[in-house]
């Protein structure tokens, strides 16, 4: 099957899609035929990639959620099923970190706040996706998880206890849907090469690419492609897994 045929008309709804990996997923599912909605809190930059689609003849819609507050989620989803049609696929990157401390110093604030984006958000997100898909007469949803979901890091207890979370929703999730035909999986990334880390020391960033067996970061579009193939039909026998996408680093 052609790449651009796999995913002809259909539509897909990232929530974080305006830069990092959902802004890759957002080009590599366009390419692939999907009519696609970017979510973000940030909606200049959504609005940004949404033309950037456009003119290269894909449909997109910019749409502003913060995933933290699920009544922006519920408008976005119908705002893009009344646009497109319908909702077929869902991808759900938002994301924050916090500083990493040991977890004495974690304040209160950073805890929830970390939660209330990274777990309730990817919550919230397939609480309204779920619905719209299941109209649609199924479909997949991919979770954004990490490597945190897997081990644990060092000075993160809110991040890896938040991920690890997202990691069992995942799988809950998937059991309570596979019979009314919606696939739900999660990709675990390592580090990814993005301007977060773009901003480290050279000696720091060396150090982090020394974490993975491969030796290096990962890239965006390195991730985007197991989304896009967790999504796809090549996919059609996988349900509640969590792909780790992270050069080697958890199997140490």
């Amino acid at each position: 099957m052609a790449v651009q045929q796999v995913f002809d008309g259909e539509v897909v709804f990232i929530t974080g899609a305006a830069s990092g990996i959902g802004a890759q997923a957002a080009r590599k599912l366009a390419a692939a035929g999907a009519r696609v909605a970017i979510a973000d809190i940030d909606l200049d930059r959504a609005k940004a990639l949404a033309k950037e689609l456009g003119g290269v003849g894909n449909a997109a819609e910019a749409v502003m959620v913060d995933v933290g507050q699920p009544s922006t989620i519920e408008n976005a989803v119908n705002h893009v099923v009344k646009v497109f049609g319908g909702l077929k696929f869902a991808v759900n990157c938002a994301a924050i970190t916090v500083p990493r401390v040991p977890l004495h110093e974690c304040s209160l604030e950073a805890w929830r706040r970390v939660h209330a984006v990274n777990l309730d958000g990817t919550f919230y997100s397939m609480r309204f996706e779920v619905p719209a898909i299941l109209a649609q007469g199924g479909g997949a949803i991919v979770n954004i998880a990490s490597i945190a979901g897997i081990v644990a890091v060092a000075g993160a207890a809110a991040y890896t206890a938040g991920k690890h979370a997202v990691v069992g929703l995942t799988k809950a999730a998937a059991l309570d849907y596979a019979e009314r035909g919606i696939r739900i999986n999660a990709v675990a990334p390592g580090y990814i090469d993005t301007p977060l880390l773009r901003d480290r020391g050279p000696a720091e960033r060396e150090e982090i690419a020394r974490r993975h067996p491969l030796g290096r970061m990962g890239h965006p579009g390195e991730i985007a492609d197991a989304i896009v193939f967790l999504l796809s039909p090549s996919a059609s026998f996988v349900t509640g897994s969590c792909l780790m996408a992270d050069g080697g680093y958890s199997a140490r």
